[in-house]
């Protein structure tokens, strides 16, 4: 498949600049960074904080999908959730494409994370304080949900600009630090299912429970998008992170002494040997997402019933699915497998999930039983977990540490690309 097999390296090896130097002066400054000891990461904070961040970046988005029933009661005469994935996987894509474009080589994603950040606590505070002094509760008041879907699709530029900026500064440090962010998006899922079975508990489902339900999403999301905001900008201050920033000057510096600064065409030839480089990385995390997103959550909430468990049954679903990604993408903490065929083809062997559950539907009767559709769906979680942390991980490391970024920003189109292809692909497997 012309894909790259990594080996494994030390972090300092796989973090030192790639290319040779040319002067005394630049070799005895590399020298030096290089023989100096690696900071601790004490009481690993740094590796909390980008947990943290990878948590916080997914929670905007799940608290307006978690919260459609809301919206759904407020605006009956629209499709709120197709609506909704529309605008923010468009406008997502479509800053991402700009951000690639022009602004990925001028390194400056602590810009981007921080305005991105910012842009997402706007965005949260706009439903309930519309909720609080227009909406109140009332239905059919269509002007507020155009104002949701632009704040939907504010969340939608904000998240294209701290995924890629967060993938991309994560992809120059260390394995376990992109280990952390992989892991904290699974987290979100598994916070948000712990909020959807705490408020279809404790809430009512009629009009007032769901307005409740649906300020404490945002609410929970303003809060850990503030913590998000204080993290970032503390994790520079850091000793760990100040030496693997100064690596990478080191590096950046490199490349602009031997070839010149990277502008207009040359800009555009490195880009795109980037992607060639990660290509394949990036088509298996399409792959996993198509499968994932064509059977999740469309499948789970729709087509699979219990007699027993009645509502529930797609919520233990969902919750099952989202604790057994954040346990695959936990595992690469504990052995990351460095063979990226054998990945990239797990990926596509991921596609047997298709006859699997189509089987839950019209085959056997024990097939269609409870336990087969949660140990499947469970399975779903799992490896799109692990096998999406082992791809995000390898990706960067297959570039010279000053293309780092870039690579990981890009392996972020990719994954955005998956997603909307798995929506889209949902909309066409009737099963």
């Amino acid at each position: 498949m012309g894909v790259t097999t990594t080996e494994p390296d030390t972090e300092s090896s796989l973090l030192l600049p790639t290319t040779t130097t040319t002067t005394t002066t630049t070799t005895t400054t590399n020298s030096t960074i290089s023989q100096q000891k690696i900071p601790k990461d004490t009481f690993h904070l740094a590796y909390i904080i980008y947990f943290t961040l990878g948590l916080g970046f997914l929670l905007p988005w799940n608290a307006f999908i978690t919260a459609v029933d809301y919206f759904s009661y407020i605006y009956p005469d629209v499709s709120v959730d197709r609506i909704f994935s529309v605008a923010y996987m468009l406008v997502g894509l479509a800053c991402l494409v700009v951000i690639i474009l022009f602004y990925a080589h001028k390194s400056d994603a602590y810009l981007r994370i921080n305005l991105g950040l910012g842009l997402f606590i706007v965005a949260l505070l706009v439903v309930p304080v519309m909720d609080a002094v227009y909406i109140k509760g009332r239905v059919g008041l269509y002007d507020g949900f155009y104002v949701t879907v632009g704040a939907l699709a504010l969340s939608g530029m904000a998240d294209a600009l701290v995924q890629g900026g967060l993938i991309g500064a994560a992809g120059e440090l260390p394995e376990r630090y992109m280990q952390a962010v992989v892991a904290g998006t699974a987290a979100s899922g598994v916070l948000v299912s712990i909020l959807r079975i705490l408020t279809k508990a404790v809430y009512t489902q009629d009009s007032h429970g769901l307005r409740k339900s649906a300020n404490l999403y945002f609410a929970v999301g303003i809060v850990v998008m503030a913590i998000c905001l204080v993290f970032y900008n503390l994790a520079h201050r850091l000793p760990i992170m100040k030496y693997y920033a100064d690596l990478k000057i080191q590096a950046v510096n490199e490349d602009e002494e031997e070839k010149g600064s990277l502008t207009g065409a040359r800009w555009r030839s490195t880009l795109w040997e980037i992607v060639c480089s990660v290509q394949w990385y990036g088509i298996g995390i399409v792959i996993i997402y198509v499968v994932t997103l064509s059977i999740f959550p469309g499948y789970i909430t729709e087509d699979v019933h219990s007699e027993i468990l009645k509502d529930w049954y797609s919520i233990i679903l969902i919750a099952g699915y989202n604790v057994f990604d954040l346990v695959g993408k936990s595992l690469t903490a504990v052995y990351l497998l460095k063979n990226a065929k054998i990945a990239i083809g797990g990926c596509f062997v991921r596609l047997l999930f298709y006859p699997l559950f189509f089987g839950c539907l019209h085959g056997p009767k024990f097939f269609r039983t409870e336990i087969p559709v949660t140990i499947l769906t469970c399975l779903l979680g799992l490896t799109n977990g692990y096998l999406t942390s082992v791809l995000m991980i390898l990706a960067p490391k297959v570039v010279p540490l000053r293309q780092a970024e870039t690579a990981g920003i890009v392996i972020v189109l990719y994954l955005v690309v998956g997603l909307a292809a798995g929506s889209i692909v949902a909309w066409f497997w009737v099963i």
